[in-house]
């Protein structure tokens, strides 16, 4: 039913407009005759009749979120995530028989209380028909009713800040029926602004500027019911301190609820607190939903988390992240604490009352918790739906090595859980799109999918995020809470990089450009009277090094390295200098040799001054401050990408990386880059070594990646799958030479392995490569697809490459 388009649907009639009005819709948003303050939720109603059976375009909004059932059936939801001047709709085909019908639309707007990555103008909905279906159905045109929703109220999302309020629905008070159209109190609706051509600005303030949906639906399919771990009899809903005992576990009745897991029912006698743990095996998005029978005055409360808290350590929900750390062994429930965020749900009395929630919920464990009052309450139907990006890997990989096959589920899932209508950082707190999180989840997609819909959109929303500070982009976006990074918005620009190389398409990169100049332009006007870069006003994030805790003036870690607040910070020069050498090959890439030239001449004086203000030639490494009182591997890790470092500084900086036991070490997040380092140097011996922290994730339970060294807050963070990328790039070496992957570099360095094989995705087929080691010497076969060639590197071997089969030593 839903349909991708890529230009506006009515852009036929601006030949026919006063430039005044040029872009405006034939349909207009609606919204409801009272102003309601946010958190409220509405609905939207059009019932019609069809002569003859037909099928119907509909592009379909809100602000700010919407649900669309058609003759009661849910048919789609939205809107895509973006901002004011990227604000989208979905485009539906409905087909539809002859005879009544009515279209329904469920339209929430938390206000204060929305997830920071939702944004909004004001409450509103638009349903835009085409050609003689306008005055049919056509908001702000047709007779469209509207109705205040009520009996929600709306729970903080307290512990997992950041991911939006969760709801308590009220059953006396619900509307039940309502996506049928039916129940009373509709009125007719109020036609707010015009529908607006988002590409055509003119004479419209403070309205969404429309555009077509860039993203497919997100995925919602059923998903394995998982095992009830415990059931217990508790005293109260105030279950946090309570902590899980096998001692208290009511085995006589976990089989009960196993069976309601499994799509079976079951009745809670009267008077009864029960406490049920679900474990779902893995980490997943869900949409949860639950029908019930009877229960008058019981209260139903299903609660998240990535895992249980080791006693005494966890924050309680409405405290906030700050505590909420150590969690031990994943897989384990013995002895801890269930501290997590959901849903309230209140029965009336009535049959077959679907309650569900209007997001979803995250994690892999379930605290399901019934209260009953003086009526037994009939779970009649328990539904768990998954929800992602319908991001599905089609590249493979094997080794010789079986870790790497326990590893690969677990990195992919946390790409999948991170994956939605924008990236995100994690599903379970902020469920925002970071620039530095995002470069490498998007170097992943790379090595993972042919799919570049989602990545294109990261690089546009970061692109509309420029115009709050100095033009470089926020550090996460969508977001109505600005925030800058300053260091993400070179990251952006190498994200800009990373996607000519991999993807290529000159018309998307050219237009990208302009902002890609302000951003480095931002860091040349920065240089002090010594030519340095001067630590950007901001949040200098660089990585969250446990060291690093006393090197700002905050108490807790905010992962910015030693001057990076004030003064002038190796780690940030380097990275400008990275910058404007990534960007001087796109520049290349895109006929603007002048300005590649200028980038590079840039980026030579900038490593000039950052040679002289932080080289000790002591400890050959380069320093984090100018007192050279701190050292670390990141440093060093962009001084040697930087491709500015002649052969011999760059031998005696990679050696003593690898052997200077007291440097600050990268963790999760920054260990891409030092992988990038040990490809360069051929150390692969530490590469495999520091892998250690990924091959072990299986033994303590995680299903997805984490956040940072334990104890760390998130359990499913994006950033952790790029492992996945260096296992094709890195130890496969398989990497694109040029604009778009029209040539490749085979380049293996197997390390300890004695076997590794791979089929990575390329834009016009797929690579292979099947190597093991003989005599010395790496043998196999390789194979490019049609109209790709390359060269095949084994030491000092080089070989040319042809489309098709070819075998190797």
């Amino acid at each position: 039913m839903r349909t991708i388009i890529e230009s506006d649907p009515y852009v036929s009639l601006i030949q026919t407009q006063q430039w005044p009005q040029r872009g405006a819709w034939p349909c207009r948003w609606i919204g409801l005759a009272t102003l309601w303050q946010p958190p409220f939720a509405a609905a939207y109603r059009r019932r019609f009749q069809l002569e003859q059976a037909a099928t119907i375009r509909l592009h379909v909004t809100a602000d700010e979120r919407y649900e669309f059932f058609l003759d009661g059936v849910r048919v789609g939801r939205g809107s895509e995530r973006g901002d004011e001047h990227n604000w989208f709709y979905e485009t539906y085909d409905l087909p539809m028989k002859a005879g009544a019908h009515v279209l329904v639309a469920r339209v929430w707007s938390l206000g204060g209380h929305a997830p920071y990555a939702q944004m909004s103008v004001r409450h509103g909905f638009l349903c835009a028909a085409e050609g003689a279906f306008i005055d049919v159905l056509g908001t702000g045109v047709a007779a469209w009713d509207a109705k205040k929703l009520d009996g929600y109220a709306f729970i903080p999302c307290g512990l997992a800040w950041g991911a939006g309020a969760k709801v308590d629905i009220h059953g006396e008070a619900f509307p039940w029926g309502f996506e049928q159209g039916g129940g009373d109190g509709w009125a007719p609706a109020v036609a707010l602004h015009p529908g607006v051509n988002g590409f055509i600005k003119n004479e419209f303030a403070a309205i969404h500027h429309l555009k077509p949906a860039t993203l497919p639906a997100m995925l919602e399919q059923a998903m394995p019911p998982g095992m009830i771990r415990h059931v217990e009899a508790v005293a109260s809903l105030n279950t946090e301190a309570v902590a899980v005992r096998a001692a208290n576990h009511l085995s006589s009745e976990a089989a009960g609820w196993q069976g309601l897991v499994n799509g079976g029912r079951l009745t809670i006698p009267p008077n009864t607190t029960r406490r049920a743990i679900l474990d779902l095996n893995n980490y997943y998005c869900v949409y949860p939903s639950v029908t019930v029978s009877g229960g008058k005055g019981a209260v139903i409360r299903i609660q998240w988390a990535e895992a249980l808290y080791e006693p005494g350590t966890g924050a309680l929900s409405s405290g906030g992240e700050a505590n909420a750390r150590s969690k031990g062994n994943r897989d384990q429930i013995e002895g801890k604490e269930f501290i997590g965020v959901g849903d309230i749900f209140r029965p009336e009395g009535g049959r077959n009352r679907l309650f569900e929630t209007l997001w979803w919920e995250p994690g892999r464990y379930v605290e399901i918790m019934v209260c009953t009052g003086a009526e037994a309450l009939t779970l009649e139907r328990l539904t768990l739906r998954e929800t992602r990006y319908p991001f599905e890997p089609e590249s493979k990989l094997a080794c010789s090595d079986e870790r790497w096959a326990r590893l690969t589920p677990i990195a992919v899932r946390v790409i999948q859980m991170c994956s939605h209508e924008t990236y995100f950082d994690c599903p379970y707190y902020e469920q925002l799109m970071y620039v530095g999180d995002t470069r490498l989840q998007v170097l992943t997609t790379f090595a993972l999918s042919r799919d570049s819909r989602l990545p294109r959109k990261a690089l546009r929303m970061f692109e509309a995020s420029r115009f709050v500070d100095r033009g470089l982009t926020q550090s996460r976006y969508p977001s109505r809470v600005a925030q800058i990074i300053p260091p993400f918005s070179l990251w952006w620009t190498a994200m800009v990089h990373d996607y000519a190389l991999w993807r290529g398409d000159p018309d998307f990169v050219r237009s990208l450009l302009p902002g890609v100049r302000t951003v480095l332009e931002t860091y040349l006007q920065l240089r002090n009277r010594d030519g340095l870069v001067q630590a950007p006003a901001g949040w200098n994030f660089m990585d969250w090094v446990p060291e690093w805790t006393t090197t700002t003036n905050d108490v807790r870690n905010w992962g910015v390295p030693p001057d990076g607040e004030f003064g002038a910070n190796g780690l940030i020069n380097w990275l400008t200098i990275l910058s404007l050498r990534l960007i001087a090959d796109v520049e290349e890439w895109m006929g603007e040799s002048e300005l590649a030239a200028r980038d590079r001449r840039e980026a030579a004086n900038l490593a000039t001054s950052a040679d002289r203000a932080f080289w000790d030639a002591r400890r050959n490494l380069y320093a984090e401050d100018v007192k050279h009182q701190h050292f670390t591997e990141h440093t060093q890790c962009l001084a040697l990408l930087s491709g500015c470092l002649d052969a011999g500084r760059q031998a005696k900086v990679a050696a003593a990386l690898v052997a200077d036991p007291a440097l600050a070490r990268t963790t999760i997040y920054f260990a891409h880059y030092l992988f990038e380092v040990l490809r360069l140097s051929g150390r692969m011996d530490v590469l495999f070594n520091r892998m250690e922290l990924w091959f072990g994730l299986e033994a303590q339970g995680f299903k997805t990646t984490f956040e940072e060294p334990e104890p760390s807050r998130s359990d499913c963070h994006g950033w952790g799958a790029h492992p996945l990328y260096h296992y094709f790039a890195t130890i496969l070496g398989i990497r694109p030479i040029g604009m778009g992957f029209q040539t490749v570099r085979i380049q293996p360095q197997l390390g300890p392995l004695q076997q590794a094989c791979g089929t990575l995705v390329h834009p016009q087929g797929d690579i292979i490569v099947e190597l093991s080691r003989r005599n010395g010497r790496l043998a196999g076969t390789i194979e490019l697809p049609a109209g790709i060639s390359g060269q095949f590197v084994d030491g000092q071997t080089v070989r040319d490459l042809k489309p098709g089969w070819q075998r190797i030593g």
